[in-house]
């Protein structure tokens, strides 16, 4: 019996010496890059579907060197072309769209991948503050 408990401790104090603390290092985020074309395909208003009510095959947002233009407009947060930015390059949480001439107007904004395809996800509410758009957004090849 005096052999197998010293064999417990032996595998015990072999077991504690093999555990040492591994420091893990974050990785680092890569910038998110949405550079690129843009269509809607999917878009509610107050949680009613609007995709299969509007055309929305032709509406385009495309965002290029920190510019965006807008091709064959529909309701939207901006209406003319301009510059955008992003709260943060790493994580951002938020869009801004300032129109040429206009002011900056911001907005939630999330940037999933979904079914390996990165989309775009906009909320915003254009003038009257009882209408809730929600946008999602898909880059066009």
């Amino acid at each position: 019996m005096q052999q197998c408990g010293f064999l417990l401790v032996a595998i015990a104090a072999i077991l504690m010496a093999s555990c040492k603390a591994e420091k893990v290092l974050p990785v680092k985020e890569s910038i998110k890059d949405i550079t690129g074309s843009w269509q809607v395909i999917r878009a509610t208003r107050n949680g009613t579907e609007l995709t299969t009510l509007i055309d929305f095959t032709k509406f385009r947002v495309n965002f290029k060197d920190g510019g965006y233009t807008i091709e064959n407009p529909l309701p939207f947060l901006v209406n003319a072309n301009g510059k955008f930015s992003l709260d943060d390059p790493e994580y951002p949480f938020k869009i801004t769209f300032t129109a040429t001439g206009g002011t900056a107007v911001s907005t939630p904004f999330n940037y999933p991948i979904v079914n390996g395809k990165r989309q775009l996800s906009i909320t915003f509410s254009p003038g009257c503050p009882n209408n809730s758009y929600v946008y999602v957004l898909q880059k066009v090849n």
